[in-house]
């Protein structure tokens, strides 16, 4: 399992959102440059997070990105599934993989130990809120959504 870079930036900048909220929307410029992020890339990112409605956007002068949700009602899960990052460990757990189920999943031994071991991985993403992450590192969130 490897998370991948669209999981791990977006998972940082709603974090940044979070710790960067002034009332008023963020720009992609900024937080780009404060994450040392590609634009481009972030904005798939955030069209991404917007459509799951974790985030939202006001348009024009001044405008940007906040949080649609208070950083409690966001968890790690959410981040993840809504970017696209699928937690799996093998194929045969994927539900994106066109091999899943494989041939063998009938006489597998070890199916129902792989299917188990991601199911635990994805109840521990999502029981991980952006909140607690900032509660851990005594990082207070400053967020109005």
């Amino acid at each position: 399992m490897r998370i991948t870079t669209r999981g791990r930036y977006g998972l940082r900048a709603v974090l940044k959102l979070t710790v960067s909220d002034r009332g008023k929307p963020i720009s992609i410029r900024e937080l780009s440059e404060s994450e040392d992020i590609s634009p481009e890339f972030l904005e798939q990112i955030f069209f991404k997070l917007r459509k799951a409605g974790i985030i939202k956007s006001t348009r024009g002068p001044g405008g940007g990105f906040q949080l649609d949700k208070s950083p409690d009602q966001i968890t790690v899960k959410d981040i993840f599934d809504a970017v696209g990052e699928e937690i799996s460990l093998t194929p045969c757990t994927s539900d994106t993989d066109p091999r899943s189920p494989c041939e063998r999943a009938g006489d597998c031994i070890t199916r129902d130990m792989w299917q188990a071991t991601s199911e635990h991985i994805n109840e521990y993403f999502d029981n991980i809120t952006i909140q607690s992450l900032l509660d851990r590192q005594g990082e207070p969130a400053v967020t109005n959504p």
